[in-house]
C-alpha cells in the first residue's frame, strides 16, 4: 500500500553536478576566472554621491549571513553586507568589513536543537532522501571575542523590527532576548542594536528589517497572532528607526522592504496534491471512499435539515482516485458543523449521536484546494500514522493535517494584506522624511527585479537566469535558496547584493561592479557528516 510514492522528490532536481560544497569554493573561483579571466575595466568605479568609507549593515538574518538554519562561518563569509562591502572596495572605499565572527564550521541549528543531546549544526542536502538533514558537530552560540566597537555588520538573526530599539534584545531575562545580539552587544541588557550601529559612525548603511514581523506568523500556519506585529506599531517603530538614523548620523543609505515571502521554498516545496495512488492501490482507494461515503451523505443531509450551504458541503466531501489527490486538512475558518449533525441525528434514525462522535475529527475538515499551501514541515508528518496502533489513521489521507502545517486562501489573503501594510509604512516613512534625499528604497516587489524572476511574479516560470545559467527557486544544487527553505544561499545573497547595487547606482550616481553570482557556491551536500547518514538515526 503506497500513499506518497513521490512525496519528497518534490521540486529537487538532483541529477546535476553538485558544485556548491564548502570545500569546493576555491575551485569554483578558479573556474570562474577561466570563464571570465579579464575584469571589465571599461567603466571606472565611482562612489558618486555616496560615501562608502564606513559602511554599516543593519537587519536580521538576511543581513547576518544566516543560512541553512544556522549562523556559521561560511554563511557569514557570504553575507549580504560582506558581499556589498567587497564591491564598494572597487570605488576606493576601505576593504575592512568587520562581522561578529561566529567561528563555527556548522553553527547552531536553530530549528532542530532542543537542549537535549549533542548540538546539531547547519542543514546540508542529503541526496538520498532527498532533503535537508542537520550536520553533526554543531556548536553552541558563544560570545563574540572580538572588538565590538569595530563592527560593521549589525545583522541579527531572528529579530523583529522593534528589537532594534529595545535593550531587552540583549537581556537574558526578557522575552525579547536574542542570543545572536547578546553575543556581540556593547552592553548586553543596556545597549540596543540601533545604538550600536550608530556608534559605529556609518557614512553609508543598508537597512533590511521587518520580514520577521510577519514571517513567524506565516511559517506557523497563521495560528499564533501574538507573533504578528500590529500595523500601527510597525509604522511607529519603523519611523523611530529611520528618524534616529537620520538625526544621529550624516549617513546615506538604502532601505529594503518586504518581498513576497510566500514564494520561498518553505511554502512551495510540498504540493497541495501529494497524496498519490497508482493501480496497485485501487483496493485502498475503494476502502477510503467507502469509509468517507457515510460522511459525504451526512453532509448532504444537513443541507436538507437543519439547513446548510450545498456549496460548502460539496467542498468538504472527500473522494479519492488513482493519481494525485489533495491533502485532507483542518480548516479553522470552516464552520463547525457538529451541532447541525446532532440536530440531524435527532430526526434521522439512520444517524446516531455515536455516529456523530466518530465524525468529530472532520467537523472542520476538507480537501485542500489548488493555490492553498502546505508548509515544508508537513513533509515529516504527511503519510505517517496519527495513532501508531491504527494503520488506517494516515495523516493527510484519513486524518486531517493540522492547520499549523497549511495556509488557506483566507490566511494567504490576511498575510498578504499585512505585508502590503508594512510596505506602505516603509515607503511612506522614507518619502515623507525631511532628509529623504539621503535615503533610497529597494523595492523588492519591483516587477522588473530579481524577486519577480525568482518567484515568477510576472506569470513566467519561477527561476532566474544569470549569465546564461538558469538557477532554480529552490535548494537544489542549482538553486538560490539554502536548505532551510527560507534564507538565500551564497548565490542568492549575491543576486540580492546586485539588486542593492542597482539601486545605489541609480539613486546616488555611483558606478560599482556587480558580484559574480556563479563564482559563489550554492548548497552543500552531506558527506557522511549528516544525522540522516548515521545508521539507525
Amino acid at each position: 500500500m503506497r500513499y506518497l510514492s513521490k512525496f519528497l522528490v518534490l521540486l529537487f532536481i538532483l541529477g546535476v553536478a553538485v558544485a556548491g560544497c564548502d570545500d569546493e569554493y576555491d575551485s569554483l573561483v578558479d573556474a570562474n576566472l577561466e570563464r571570465r579571466p579579464i575584469p571589465d575595466t571599461e567603466v571606472e568605479a565611482s562612489q558618486g554621491d555616496a560615501d562608502f568609507t564606513n559602511y554599516v549593515a543593519i537587519g536580521n538574518s538576511l543581513t547576518a549571513g544566516f543560512m541553512d538554519a544556522a549562523l556559521y562561518t561560511n554563511g557569514q563569509r557570504f553575507s549580504l553586507g560582506a558581499l556589498l562591502s567587497a564591491q564598494f572596495e572597487a570605488t576606493g572605499a576601505p576593504s575592512t568589513f568587520n562581522q561578529p565572527d561566529i567561528n563555527s564550521v556548522n553553527g547552531f541549528n536553530t530549528l532542530v536543537n532542543t537542549g537535549n543531546g549533542p548540538v546539531l549544526g547547519r542543514f546540508k542536502l542529503d541526496t538520498s532522501i532527498p532533503g535537508p538533514s542537520p550536520t553533526l558537530n554543531g556548536d553552541p552560540i558563544e560570545p563574540y571575542t572580538g572588538e565590538t566597537s569595530s563592527l560593521n555588520n549589525f545583522g541579527v538573526p531572528g529579530i523583529q523590527l522593534g528589537q532594534l530599539l529595545t535593550p531587552d534584545t540583549g537581556n537574558p531575562s526578557s522575552p525579547a532576548f536574542n542570543p545572536f545580539y547578546a553575543r556581540f552587544a556593547s552592553a548586553p541588557g543596556s545597549s540596543t542594536i540601533l545604538e550600536d550601529a550608530i556608534s559605529a559612525a556609518p557614512t553609508f548603511f543598508t537597512l533590511w528589517i521587518g520580514i520577521n514581523d510577519l514571517l513567524g506568523y506565516a511559517t506557523g500556519g497563521a495560528t499564533n497572532p501574538s507573533v504578528l506585529t500590529d500595523q500601527n506599531d510597525f509604522e511607529i517603530r519603523f519611523q523611530a528607526v529611520i528618524n534616529t538614523l537620520m538625526q544621529q548620523t550624516e549617513a546615506k543609505g538604502v532601505v529594503a522592504n518586504i518581498p513576497p515571502i510566500l514564494g520561498v521554498p518553505y511554502f512551495r516545496a510540498v504540493g497541495y496534491n501529494v497524496i498519490e495512488f497508482d493501480e496497485s492501490d485501487q483496493a485502498t482507494v475503494d476502502q477510503l471512499n467507502a469509509a468517507f461515503s457515510g460522511f459525504n451523505q451526512v453532509l448532504d443531509g444537513i443541507v436538507q435539515f437543519p439547513g446548510h450551504s450545498q456549496a460548502d458541503a460539496n467542498r468538504r466531501k472527500v473522494q479519492y482516485s488513482l493519481g494525485a489527490n489533495p491533502v485532507l486538512i483542518f480548516d479553522p475558518n470552516l464552520e463547525n458543523i457538529e451541532q447541525k449533525m446532532r440536530q440531524l441525528a435527532a430526526v434521522n434514525p439512520q444517524l446516531s449521536n455515536d455516529d456523530v462522535d466518530m465524525l468529530l475529527p472532520f467537523m472542520q475538515a476538507r480537501p485542500i484546494r489548488e493555490g492553498e499551501l502546505v508548509l515544508f514541515p508537513a513533509a515529516s508528518v504527511l503519510g505517517t500514522l496519527a495513532d501508531p496502533d491504527n494503520p488506517t489513521s494516515v495523516i493527510g489521507v484519513a486524518v486531517p493535517l493540522e492547520n499549523r502545517y497549511t495556509l488557506t486562501f483566507e490566511q494567504l489573503a490576511e498575510i498578504e494584506g499585512e505585508r502590503q501594510a508594512y510596505n506602505q509604512a516603509i515607503s511612506s516613512t522614507i518619502e515623507t522624511n525631511e532628509i529623504s534625499q539621503r535615503l533610497a528604497l529597494y523595492d523588492t516587489n519591483d516587477p522588473t527585479g530579481a524577486f519577480a524572476d525568482i518567484f515568477g511574479m510576472d506569470g513566467s516560470s519561477p527561476g532566474i537566469s544569470i549569465d546564461g545559467t538558469f538557477l532554480n527557486p529552490d535548494f537544489s544544487p542549482n538553486g538560490v535558496f539554502s536548505t532551510d527553505g527560507v534564507h538565500p544561499n551564497a548565490r542568492g545573497n549575491a543576486i540580492l547584493a546586485n539588486e542593492f547595487l542597482r539601486v545605489i547606482e541609480a539613486e546616488f550616481n555611483a558606478t560599482i561592479p556587480k558580484v559574480d553570482v556563479l563564482a559563489l557556491p550554492s548548497v552543500s551536500v552531506c558527506a557522511g557528516d549528516c544525522l540522516s547518514q548515521q545508521g539507525g538515526s
